[in-house]
């Protein structure tokens, strides 16, 4: 059922990994693009399977932690740019950037809770017939 909250949370999730593809067109981490680009497409097909696979309740849970860890790692590449990147005024938009990975992390956290409510509310009621 796509009318669940925690396809709402999953989907607030993915929008924070487009916004963080679109933010991060303009900078260089380790001499590579490809980094977050990368990284946030998997996030995006990521979350896209685990909205469509809401009859699987576990694939749904393993699919939004491998997307936690993503974004975990993405939290830790973008803080360690951040801090080598020379500031001032010539940068305003610093620090913009791990707030999306962070924001995703969150909206995942608060999906995982209503999935696992889900499978304790199915259990409950397979113990009843």
């Amino acid at each position: 059922m796509l009318q669940r909250i925690q396809t709402v949370w999953i989907f607030l999730a993915v929008l924070g990994a487009v916004f963080l593809n679109i933010t991060a067109q303009d900078f260089d981490i380790l001499g590579r693009y490809l980094t977050i680009n990368a990284s946030t497409v998997i996030l995006i097909l990521f979350g896209v399977l685990s909205i469509f696979n809401f009859k699987n309740r576990k694939r749904q849970i393993l699919l939004n932690t491998i997307s936690i860890i993503i974004n975990a790692l993405l939290i830790g590449l973008l803080v360690y740019w951040l801090l080598n990147l020379s500031g001032g005024i010539h940068f305003p938009e610093k620090g913009i950037e791990p707030v999306f990975p962070l924001l995703s992390v969150i909206c995942l956290l608060l999906a995982n809770v209503y999935i696992r409510k889900d499978e304790r509310l199915v259990k409950s009621v397979d113990r009843l017939r």
